[in-house]
């Protein structure tokens, strides 16, 4: 079944400015709420206290960085996650830039790989068996995780290069794309999680797609939005990777120019109803099962108002 998502699209300095996001997903058709890393605040407490409000709404961590906890803690995070919302929980974990690993790690993983599968197995065994013995290059785990009746907890992981979808297609419940165009997950991303999955003998992932999008008005400049809401990404190694790949060519001098062609190559989508509905359209025709609506150049541009009556509208749009 296809799925329209919300992503939170700002860092919340207090978990209370998610209230109205939450109140739109759970007032919507919004399949569930989804926050990203941030470097000031943890998104499992964020959606914590937002069940603590009184909005318990599926919640979508994605992604967040393994550098930050140990996978038995992010076992933990998980399951008590499920348990306080009362809804499944999809925790998306990637290793991040070898920057970022350089700066919280001794090193970076000498494999980024070989962490990522170890992180997953730790993972998995404590959700689903109650406990775990791993002693791994990366990541160490002997213990137990006490088990609760709760909703499920999908594991998933980020994915932008066919390395990584392929390894999802092996070990992940969910594969989570971000900026990634519908012609690079139908071409490159799907082929390589299905070969994964072949290869492990299990079905392939669900595909979630973070995609940024505004829709067209009188005021507004679609290069400036795509600027505002993506551009520290296209300053990044693998991401930049990523869109050379898809065929959308960036440099970490021009930031304008890269967002041009983010919006030339529909890794950021701009048009009235009718013109994204058939963009969004072409994501689940690639292969997505879940498209998370992402307006965060929106919200850096207008700000929470404008953020939410854009999701609002967006959701009538795609809502049958």
């Amino acid at each position: 079944m296809n799925t329209y998502s919300i992503l939170m699209p700002f860092v919340p300095q207090r978990p209370e400015r998610m209230l109205p996001y939450a109140a739109l997903t759970q007032w919507s058709a919004a399949g569930r709420l989804w926050q990203g890393q941030a470097p000031a605040n943890d998104p499992f407490q964020d959606f914590t206290h937002l069940a603590a409000s009184g909005f318990r709404v599926p919640a979508g961590i994605g992604v967040t960085l393994m550098a930050l906890r140990h996978p038995y803690q992010a076992a933990v995070q998980a399951h008590e996650l499920a348990v306080c919302t009362g809804h499944p929980v999809v925790a998306g974990f990637g290793p991040g830039s070898l920057p970022f690993q350089r700066s919280t790690l001794a090193a970076p993983y000498r494999s980024q790989l070989g962490a990522v599968r170890e992180y997953v197995h730790v993972m998995r065994e404590l959700l689903g068996k109650g406990e775990v013995d791993h002693v791994g290059e990366h990541f160490t785990c002997r213990s137990g995780l006490g088990q609760l009746p709760r909703p499920p907890v999908e594991i998933g992981l980020g994915v932008l290069r066919p390395a990584m979808a392929r390894l999802a297609g092996e070990v992940a419940d969910v594969a989570i794309t971000w900026l990634t165009p519908a012609a690079y997950i139908r071409d490159t991303l799907v082929p390589a999680l299905r070969a994964g999955a072949q290869s492990a003998g299990r079905a392939m992932p669900r595909i979630v797609a973070m995609v940024p999008l505004a829709l067209a008005g009188p005021d507004r400049d679609p290069f400036e939005l795509a600027m505002l809401g993506s551009s520290g990404h296209t300053q990044l190694a693998h991401y930049a990777d990523m869109l050379r790949r898809s065929g959308i060519q960036v440099s970490r001098d021009d930031p304008a120019g890269n967002a041009a062609a983010l919006v030339d190559g529909h890794a950021f989508l701009y048009g009235d109803a009718a013109g994204l509905t058939v963009q969004l359209e072409e994501f689940f025709q690639a292969g997505v099962d879940e498209i998370v609506l992402n307006v965060t150049g929106v919200h850096m541009r207008y700000g929470d108002r404008a953020s939410l009556e854009e999701l609002d509208a967006l959701m009538e749009m795609v809502t049958p």
